[in-house]
């Protein structure tokens, strides 16, 4: 990869993880659909992974006071379940695909019932999610808008919330970077200065961060972050369908998934589905 190439892709994963640092989440979503256009699946996966490892684990150092354990440990208890089970197919899934639900995963999230509202200090109940969102990982790169959902139940702040899905964010760009890394047959190598310009830009643009999540209320971080999911999930189906990645009918169905938000509801009127 040329340094101009490289150079770029710093930038980006420094405003990338500026997002995460804010959100905890969007800079990934970000980061991997570049990336995905890039490189071949399987190293574009091991890169998102050293970068979003970076970017996690200095979030979760900065904010360590605020960090909520038992969820991480019952995370990891299904993460481990997800990679053992991967592991004994090997699977890597196409681009398409990855674009694809890449896109529809924030929606799909939401398509939970109002009522359910998991308790992060259950182990069972963290034990599924972690299992279902390493297993999601492991198809389109990230589980973000997904794992959001495992807080619901629990009392967390913004910066506990950000915290703690930090750590949980850790452990399963790790156990991606072993699959992709190491298990697949057609496992990744990375260019050594990719890296480590990775580690060094996710760890300046989440430093750049905590000062405005300091001084944001939890109703804005709410609703700058549902605004921005939005959006970068109807590009990714908008990307996929003008690629023609899918059939008509599959985004027909998906736009059924999108209406369930105001978001997807604006996103289909602009588009004719």
């Amino acid at each position: 990869m040329t340094p101009i190439m490289i150079a770029a892709l710093g930038l980006l994963m420094v405003a990338t993880a500026f997002l995460s640092g804010l959100f905890g989440m969007a800079g990934g979503l970000i980061l991997i659909g570049v990336l995905l256009a890039l490189m071949p699946l399987p190293t574009a996966m091991v890169l998102h992974a050293i970068t979003q490892m970076a970017s996690n684990g200095w979030r979760a150092f900065l904010w360590r006071a605020h960090i909520r354990w038992r969820p991480v440990a019952n995370y990891m208890v299904g993460a481990a379940v997800a990679l053992a089970a991967w592991s004994i197919t090997r699977y890597v899934p196409d681009k398409p695909m990855a674009l694809l639900l890449l896109g529809i995963t924030p929606f799909m999230a939401r398509l939970l019932p109002s009522n359910i509202k998991p308790d992060p200090d259950r182990l069972w109940q963290g034990s599924v999610y972690g299992t279902i969102c390493m297993g999601l990982m492991l198809m389109t790169g990230v589980s973000g808008p997904l794992l959001d959902t495992f807080f619901l139940g629990g009392d967390f702040g913004r910066r506990e919330k950000v915290a703690t899905k930090a750590m949980c964010q850790l452990v399963s760009h790790f156990t991606k970077l072993v699959y992709f890394g190491g298990i697949i047959d057609q496992a990744a190598s990375l260019d050594p200065v990719l890296a480590g310009v990775a580690i060094l830009a996710s760890m300046l643009g989440t430093t750049l961060a905590r000062r405005i999540l300091e001084a944001m209320t939890n109703q804005q971080f709410v609703a700058w972050s549902n605004k921005l999911i939005n959006t970068i999930a109807c590009y990714y189906i908008a990307y996929g369908a003008d690629r023609g990645y899918v059939a008509r009918e599959t985004i027909a169905g998906l736009g059924l998934v999108i209406a369930v938000t105001e978001g997807g509801e604006r996103f289909l009127r602009a588009n004719g589905r």
